[in-house]
């Protein structure tokens, strides 16, 4: 793997709605922990700023980078994340969903600044579609990019992991100096609009989600 080629992994949760505040801070204080373990190049945790589809409603969101797929397994199977899984997280977790894709010539930090904006956006495509409608679709997300000034980083690609992606399949994360840039965004709707509309008629379902991320950290994984 190239050193500008990256993987990126994206969990999604939804707590539990009578969960104590205490042990969601506790699970989410475990889950940043795990940034310290070898395989991990970046992870963080927290809550979801903005959920702008009606898919599911998650609450927070894990996003993590690794050097490699065997470094993301080596990750997912490590003995102090399957604690926070089953100590912390599975006792008040209601749902989760997870992406991962490779993401290539990357640029700039594999570690987001703290306070960053970031908007996730998930896709089902429809059935039967075959390789050049996701072709398409990989496409108009690359333009996408391209129109985006205050952009600082933009990563998409085929998610590889599908036992827990409830269906979709094409994921890309698009980070902004902050919310102020991710707003001015909103706000000027018809520099996306248009590619978005070359790819509507092969899309099922959508998930686009903000995310603010967290400052870093220091946690012990004893």
């Amino acid at each position: 793997m190239s050193s500008s080629q990256i993987i990126e992994h994206v969990v999604l949760f939804k707590v539990k709605d009578e969960t104590e505040p205490a042990k969601v801070s506790g699970w989410l204080s475990g889950l940043n922990g795990l940034a310290s373990l070898d395989q991990v190049l970046h992870l963080s945790a927290g809550p979801i700023h903005r959920d702008l589809s009606s898919a599911f409603k998650f609450t927070h969101m894990l996003h993590s980078r690794y050097s490699s797929k065997e470094d993301l397994s080596g990750y997912s199977g490590h003995p102090s994340h399957l604690r926070v899984v089953k100590e912390l997280g599975s006792p008040i977790l209601e749902d989760l969903m997870a992406v991962d894709w490779v993401a290539d010539d990357l640029s700039g930090p594999v570690v987001p600044r703290p306070g960053s904006a970031m908007r996730l956006t998930i896709m089902k495509l429809k059935g039967g579609l075959g390789d050049e409608e996701k072709a398409k679709i990989l496409g108009a997300i690359g333009d996408i990019k391209d129109c985006l000034g205050s952009l600082n980083q933009m990563t998409y690609g085929e998610n590889f992991s599908p036992a827990r992606a409830k269906g979709f399949s094409i994921a890309s994360v698009a980070i902004f100096p902050g919310l102020n840039e991710l707003e001015a965004l909103d706000s000027n709707p018809e520099l996306v609009q248009l590619q978005r509309d070359k790819v509507r008629d092969l899309l099922d379902r959508v998930i686009v989600l903000d995310y603010v991320v967290p400052p870093p950290q220091s946690a012990s994984l004893s």
